[in-house]
């Protein structure tokens, strides 16, 4: 039987946080435990691989049916081993908004303010253009500035400079409104993921154990208190025992699921399932919130953007063996190279729509192989008013769960993201961009309200950022409080994008980092 003072469930980005934090100094023993593998080699690495269309470190969950979306079903990406998603994420370093943080203080998560989280930001960070009043130098978490963006990227900012949108090269400092490169989680051309920053500079420490490739079962709760989980290696199940508590950082989709398999959920909902209730706690895997994301693309008669041609074949064959040499080259590009944050809306309380440019043509998540050379642009919104659920699918871990985003419920939705799409076109109009010789790929009539929102909803999906699942708040009803703590049972936390009461204008690998920092800081104080 394996003891320790913590366990940590899920390798991902608040989890390898919360597991380094609590493990570093040497005087907690911390177990952490991922159901995937270690994530190390040169497909996860390498930037220019786009892990996240892999089997191996992807859970590739598909939705249920969306009835915002034509009935499509959706695709929802997520990192499977050591790293979690920022292992197979586009890098892209963004956290948020200001008045996302004071909001959710607003909202009675006390101590969540943008000047108590800024702090958590900063110490994360190593960023290679030094410390300031928004950045830190001295974190293990590595940002830097692309290595090689592709020309287009740029002609992006200048076509969006040439609308009067202003050029914004840092969207984490004073102003997040605006347009430019996005910093990136890379040191030396090579991807950072949270488990290079936290788990793998102390994995050969003493006090602290990874088992990879171990799946959690369930909770153990014992009077009321949590004092362990049972996992599965293989065919075989055992027990793992926490002296001091246990986190629980398997993500939005994860993290109530394994609440709910140990009787933590809507009692009615588990008992479909077989399951003895031990909490009656319908907020466990409602309130979910994602980015809704429509993506336009464009062909072009110029091969300067990547491409999909034995040329362009040939290129980036050279550019592997650039990248393995010198890290260095286009194997580099995080995709997501450029973008920006802009307000569409007259009533919004910050930028409502984000941007990505990808200097290549991405269809169905680059599942499809796409001929020839082109760019995309994504739009999503950043403050979704939709929400939709995680539910059990079987009372086996095993089983994925039900997940339903509930894309586009909300008509205040889709007006954004058609407002976003129209800015989309006009940027791709400007000078800059028509250099390259665009042709729309999915052409429509731009002041058709009805034609534009029918392709919209005939093509848009997640930009993969689900959070909320979990969410933190003053009240018994909410299922952490603002210590991350779990209402209703002891020796158990939660730290992952769950947690969030509402989601972040932005990407949400940062958001996430920080908050595994600061459930190791909240745990640490109430020892």
């Amino acid at each position: 039987m394996e003891s320790f003072d913590y366990i940590v469930i899920g390798g991902g980005s608040g989890g390898s946080a919360a597991a380094g934090r609590l493990a570093v100094d040497g005087t907690r023993r911390v177990c952490l435990i991922e159901a995937g593998g270690r994530n190390n080699d040169i497909f996860i690495k390498t930037p220019g691989f786009m892990p996240f269309i892999r089997n191996s470190s992807n859970y590739k969950y598909d939705t249920v049916p969306q009835k915002g979306l034509n009935g499509r079903i959706g695709y929802q990406p997520r990192g499977k081993g050591l790293g979690g998603s920022s292992a197979i994420n586009a890098m892209v370093y963004i956290r948020g908004n200001r008045w996302d943080y004071d909001n959710w203080a607003e909202m009675g998560c006390t101590g969540w303010s943008y000047d108590d989280v800024l702090p958590y930001f900063r110490k994360a960070e190593a960023n290679e253009r030094g410390a300031d009043d928004y950045h830190g130098e001295g974190g293990p978490l590595f940002v830097s500035d692309q290595v090689e963006p592709n020309p287009t990227s740029h002609a992006f900012i200048e076509s969006a400079a040439a609308l009067q949108l202003r050029t914004n090269d840092d969207f984490n400092g004073e102003r997040q409104d605006g347009f430019g490169l996005y910093q990136v989680t890379q040191r030396k051309g090579e991807r950072w993921s949270a488990s290079r920053a936290y788990v793998e500079p102390i994995r050969e420490q003493g006090n602290f154990a990874v088992r990879t490739k171990t799946l959690v079962e369930k909770l153990v709760i014992e009077g009321g208190r949590v004092t362990g989980v049972r996992v599965r290696r293989g065919k075989r199940s055992e027990m793992i025992y926490a002296r001091r508590g246990v986190i629980l950082s398997a993500g939005a989709f994860n993290s109530p699921q394994i609440l709910m398999l140990s009787g933590i959920g809507p009692a009615e909902h588990l008992k479909e399932h077989g399951i003895d209730v031990f909490i009656d706690k319908p907020a466990v895997g409602s309130n979910l919130q994602d980015h809704i994301d429509y993506v336009s693309g464009w062909s072009t008669e110029s091969d300067v953007p990547i491409g999909g041609t034995i040329k362009g074949t040939l290129k980036m064959a050279g550019a592997i063996v650039q990248h393995r040499r010198s890290r260095t080259g286009a194997m580099t590009t995080p995709y997501a190279e450029a973008g920006g944050f802009w307000t569409v809306m007259d009533d919004a309380s910050a930028p409502d729509v984000q941007w990505h440019f990808v200097p290549a043509v991405l269809e169905d998540h680059g599942r499809e192989n796409v001929k020839g050379y082109g760019f995309s642009l994504h739009a999503c919104v950043l403050r979704p008013e939709s929400r939709g659920t995680v539910r059990l699918g079987s009372g086996n871990a095993e089983a994925p769960p039900v997940i339903d985003p509930n894309f586009l419920d909300d008509d205040r939705d889709i007006a954004v993201l058609r407002a976003g799409v129209r800015l989309s076109h006009r940027i791709a109009d400007a000078p800059p961009l028509q250099a390259y010789g665009p042709t729309d790929r999915h052409p429509v009539d731009l002041h058709d309200d009805a034609a534009l929102d029918s392709l919209i909803r005939e093509r848009a999906d997640t930009v993969y950022h689900p959070v909320g699942t979990c969410h933190m708040g003053a009240d018994d009803d909410a299922v952490v409080d603002p210590t991350l703590k779990v209402n209703g049972v002891d020796g158990l936390w939660v730290a992952d994008a769950s947690i969030m009461p509402k989601i972040v204008s932005g990407n949400t690998n940062a958001p996430s980092i920080m908050i595994g920092e600061r459930c190791a800081d909240f745990i640490k104080a109430a020892e």
